[in-house]
């Protein structure tokens, strides 16, 4: 893979990883609305954290493909 392909490939994984950023912040302020309301039912806030242990597993593996090996 050329150096202009590789460049190009790393600026999808980055606007990909903002965007599961996002998701990830919206499902904290959901989850965090849901329970000041106190009539917040706790299986959906238990899906909400699952949904959003999910991104953050997705946002750890495009973190590690866009983050170079470095040879120690």
């Amino acid at each position: 893979m050329n150096s202009s392909a590789r460049m190009e490939q790393l600026e999808v994984l980055r606007v990909q990883l903002g965007v599961l950023r996002q998701e990830h912040r919206d499902l904290d302020d959901a989850i965090h609305a849901l329970q000041e309301t106190g009539k917040s039912d706790m299986l959906t806030i238990k899906r909400l954290k699952k949904q959003k242990l999910g991104l953050k597993d997705k946002i750890a593996v495009l973190e590690d493909r866009i983050t170079p090996d470095i040879i120690a």
